[in-house]
């Protein structure tokens, strides 16, 4: 594990800290001339403030693609110009949050904010995929702190659900804060699945891919080249096998 590379920023609070200190420390990885693809989530916004912010005052030439229309709406706000896959079939490095990362293999959990599928897209485009996250969202077993989100067509889910049940994951349909079913950028369905510790994510992911009315999980498994974990100390690098803060 190398030194911390930053500091976080003790005037927001320590949470917004650490992602922030994250994020702008993936950012400085991003070059002129790349194709970015562009996270969803509370963190993954801060990285679109840093991005912008180096667009401004840099000059940084990118173009991004987004995962959420949440995330395209930041980014056309804040002036990053965006792009797609009908022009650009391949991305240079995405930054994105995760709701649980692995120690020692980063295996993910993503899906929290509703965008795994298009988040999983761009991620398997992307010549690198890397995360940023606080600290608290590095686990020892995925399924520690987090229900795993499924992308379910809205047809039969009910059914669908039964065959998530049977697998164990004791579905829940999630609700928007109106309390109506939550619905993905992509007019899916999610259900949260408690599946407990998850001894084998890999095997648990090739289950459920075949359970008919699944769109997608929120396993991520072996995508993450990089990780950026946040913390009082400040922001440290993980790779695949390395030690953990």
């Amino acid at each position: 594990m190398d030194a911390p590379v930053q500091r976080p920023d003790q005037r927001l609070s320590d949470r917004d800290a650490h992602k922030r200190a994250a994020a702008e420390a993936a950012v400085a990885l991003v070059e002129s001339g790349m194709v970015v693809g562009l996270g969803t989530g509370s963190t993954a916004a801060f990285a679109i403030t840093a991005l912008s912010r180096r667009v401004r005052e840099e000059g940084l030439d990118i173009v991004g693609i987004p995962t959420s229309e949440a995330s395209a709406a930041q980014a056309r706000q804040q002036g990053i110009r965006l792009t797609d896959f009908s022009r650009h079939r391949r991305l240079d490095l995405t930054i994105d949050g995760a709701d649980e990362v692995a120690r020692g293999s980063l295996h993910l959990i993503k899906g929290g904010g509703g965008a795994l599928l298009r988040e999983k897209i761009v991620a398997s485009a992307s010549d690198r995929l890397v995360i940023v996250a606080d600290a608290a969202k590095l686990v020892d077993q995925l399924g520690a702190t987090m229900w795993l989100p499924v992308e379910v067509v809205a047809f039969g889910w009910q059914a669908t659900a039964d065959h998530l049940a049977a697998a164990g994951g004791a579905p829940v349909l999630r609700l928007d804060p109106a309390g109506q079913p939550f619905r993905t950028d992509s007019g899916n369905l999610i259900l949260d699945c408690g599946f407990g510790l998850i001894a084998d994510p890999a095997a648990l992911e090739r289950t459920l891919s075949q359970v008919v009315g699944v769109v997608e999980t929120g396993l991520f498994i072996g995508m993450a080249d990089q990780v950026l974990i946040a913390g009082a100390d400040g922001v440290h690098r993980l790779t695949k096998g390395s030690p953990s803060p």
